[in-house]
């Protein structure tokens, strides 16, 4: 029998090696037809008395990266179709698709010959399932091989067996800190915590495996087995009574209930530990029907997943331009953002040469890498060898000859604006004539930088966000002029160094500062209204941020968010700024000399390490303290949140952003929003735009007029409209169709 995306190999000793490899897939995915098949080769390998045992590997660098986008999307859309058609019947066939991979994967557990998982890399969600399944598992130790359950990282949980394999191998609290935060693990971790049962070299692997079944493997899973116990004793031990409720209070405090399918994994463990294997397969495919109908899952689901591999496949990039080849790209200016930036370049592969006013700042500028790379080298994440190639590629030059065949300069210089006209002009008058300029300015429009340039339509904004190597997003920044080959070229490199692209049309602060920026101001209000400052810090982590408006203003520097607002009432007038606002940041940083954490003191306190952090006490001095009986602590997490939202809607409404998947990815990445919402504008659509312009109506009255909700969002109120219905992101691949 032959597949399309499998083959079956039968050696002497009757072991079926298959072998995964999808055509036309850079990596393994599981689609309804791939499973199909794999059911096909149990029935096949059962039926044929030749064969022993089964192999099952994969011929791509990876082993899985678990469901293919096309099928997580087939999943929601088959909610939604079953509920309006047949509403009484909707729950038991999503339930029945639920369990549709968990009981092929028992099938296999079950079907009386030996199976072993040879895993040669990266084998994550449903395919590590599938493997722990197997009766033997094998891993390859190669750098590149990862094992994870990482479905909570996007709303959902390990609900093909996972709950119930792991807890049932590794024992409970590993378990639980495992699949609950959705963590990588190494092949020599996995083993340690037996779910795998072997490590070998990578030309080993197959080898290993078949050696497995030669040696008498049994084809039953230890649960199977008359007489199993669970590793530490289950649920009704001394040990148990401990771990159950600490676990509970952890998980309370680290996702403020904010996450459903974390709760449901505790939920499966504890009770189908309780009770025989197949009974907990069955609590965990409720479980999971019940999960992948919340809001939080299809949001998160959307934008983690999704979208954000849409966007980093080019969904924004304009057709027809050829894809771009960097043979050599330019970075100039070699201070912290520029040296970050050369060292991403660098780590991709691409030749890059560091520029600054003298080859002694440029050379101190490549020392950033060097101290990355040396870092890397410690801890075991790169070779010696590796580091050696990626440092070779960063050229360190005061000449801007050196760019003359550069196909992309990012400039990373000081935001002044005259700084860099010098630079875009010294730029231009070496780059060849098809190359691509790129300003990575947070605050100065692109349009007004682009008037410095002879040549506008290959002028282009690539924001990045420090730390450079740790931040997964970039935005790209249109002026008015900039043309398709820019905007194409942008993202090329983009991906090429391995970062998510959103595309924002120019305006002051792009998108995700603005956002930033709101944060934070609304933070400015609460101090200045006597919000006590940890109220503040501790409601916003509730309300799902990572970190409080005031902590992530040290981050920034106090004395940037002072530089900005004078610019803006330069630029804009005095209206442009809260003067109470402005007056607290003068104190901060002229009198108090309190500038963030660059110099150990802002709203916070840096002591030595490891002493940690903690809110500046003089804080509850500047201003009459509010009774913390007297501030709604709901109420300060949906002014944080809605803020937020509401200036991402203004964009939307502006043109500034103008995908709602790019809003969404952007708050996330950019600075954390609430993931369990999906991000800024699936926030709005998750609670239903009519209520939250009710909401943002009713904190308008309390707390000023910035929350009031702009035309559009009352248009779509009125409409019953939500983001991703009227600015559907697919809408022209739809009309294609």
């Amino acid at each position: 029998m032959t597949y399309k995306n499998f083959t079956v190999e039968t050696d002497a000793d009757g072991i079926a090696l298959v072998t995964w490899n999808m055509p036309d897939k850079s990596m393994n995915v599981f689609t309804l037809e791939v499973m199909d098949e794999i059911e096909k080769i149990v029935d096949q390998t059962v039926a044929d008395e030749a064969v022993k045992g089964v192999v099952f590997t994969s011929g791509k660098s990876t082993f899985s990266g678990g469901a293919d986008l096309t099928m997580i999307k087939g999943m929601f859309s088959m909610i939604d179709e079953e509920k309006a058609r047949d509403p009484d019947n909707a729950i038991k066939k999503l339930f029945d698709a639920a369990g549709r991979m968990s009981w092929l994967w028992r099938k296999i557990e079950t079907n009386g010959k030996p199976w072993v998982a040879a895993i040669n890399g990266t084998c994550m969600g449903g395919a590590f399932e599938l493997s722990l399944s197997c009766h033997g598992r094998v891993a390859s130790n190669a750098k590149s091989v990862k094992m994870a359950l990482p479905e909570v990282k996007v709303g959902i949980f390990p609900g093909a067996g996972g709950t119930q394999r792991v807890s049932r191998l590794a024992g409970t609290q590993d378990a639980l800190q495992m699949m609950t935060t959705g963590q990588s693990l190494t092949a020599s971790r996995a083993k340690a915590m037996n779910l795998v049962h072997q490590v070998v070299e990578p030309d080993q692997l197959i080898p290993a495996a078949k050696q497995m079944i030669k040696d008498g493997l049994k084809p039953v899973a230890p649960w199977d087995e008359k007489g199993f116990k669970v590793p530490g004793g289950g649920i009704w031990t001394p040990a148990a009574a401990q771990l159950w409720p600490a676990a509970s209070a952890i998980l309370r405090r680290e996702t403020a209930g904010n996450y459903p399918a974390a709760l449901a994994i505790l939920k499966s463990v504890y009770e189908g530990l309780q009770v025989p294997f197949e009974t907990g397969l069955r609590i965990e495919q409720r479980y999971f029907t019940e999960i992948v109908q919340t809001t939080e899952a299809f949001s998160m689901i959307r934008s983690l997943f999704v979208s954000m591999q849409e966007l980093g496949k080019g969904a924004r990039r304009p057709a027809g331009v050829p894809k771009s080849e960097f043979n050599k790209v330019g970075v100039v200016g070699a201070g912290f953002m520029g040296a970050s930036i050369a060292y991403v370049t660098a780590a991709a592969g691409i030749p890059v040469v560091l520029i600054d006013r003298d080859i002694e700042a440029a050379t101190k500028g490549k020392t950033h890498s060097e101290s990355l790379v040396a870092g890397a080298v410690g801890k075991g994440k790169m070779s010696r060898e590796e580091g050696e190639k990626l440092l070779s590629l960063i050229t360190p030059s005061a000449d801007y000859a050196s760019l003359s065949d550069a196909d992309l300069v990012v400039e990373a210089v000081f935001e002044d604006r005259d700084v860099k006209k010098a630079v875009i002009e010294a730029v231009e008058a070496v780059l060849p004539e098809g190359s691509i300029f790129a300003s990575n300015t947070s605050t100065l429009p692109i349009t007004g930088l682009a008037k410095n340039s002879k040549r506008p339509a290959q002028f282009i904004g690539v924001h990045f966000f420090s730390p450079v190597e740790k931040m997964m997003l970039t935005e790209v920044i249109l002026g008015k002029e900039t043309g398709d080959k820019a905007i194409a070229v942008a993202l090329d490199y983009v991906a090429a160094i391995r970062k998510t692209p959103i595309v924002v049309n120019d305006t002051r602060g792009f998108y995700v500062n603005r956002c930033v920026f709101r944060y934070i101001n609304e933070a400015y209000d609460m101090l200045i209204e006597g919000v006590p400052a940890v109220m503040i810090e501790n409601a916003a982590k509730m309300a799902g941020m990572p970190v409080g408006p005031l902590s992530l203003n040290d981050e920034v520097a106090v004395d940037l968010s002072q530089k900005i607002m004078k610019a803006s009432i330069a630029d804009l007038g005095e209206a442009a700024v809260v003067p109470g606002h402005m007056t607290l940041i003068n104190k901060m940083v002229d009198e108090l000399d309190r500038r963030g954490r660059k110099n150990g003191k802002g709203f916070y306190e840096y002591p030595a390490k490891p002493a940690k952090k903690f809110l500046w006490p003089g804080l509850k001095d500047l201003f009459a303290q509010k009774k913390a009986d007297d501030v709604d602590v709901k109420v300060i997490q949906q002014r944080l949140l809605v803020t937020i939202a509401l200036e991402a809607a203004r964009t939307m409404e502006e043109g500034i952003v103008t995908d709602p998947r790019e809003a969404d990815v952007g708050s996330i990445l950019g600075f954390g929003f609430a993931p369990y919402t999906g991000g800024t504008l699936s926030y709005i659509d998750g609670i239903g735009v009519r209520t939250f312009v009710e909401l943002c109506e009713k904190l308008a009255a309390a707390y000023g007029d910035h929350f009031k909700p702009t035309p559009l969002l009352k248009e779509m109120a009125e409409k019953g409209e939500t983001f991703y219905g009227r600015f559907n992101p697919y809408a022209e691949s739809a009309k294609a169709a």
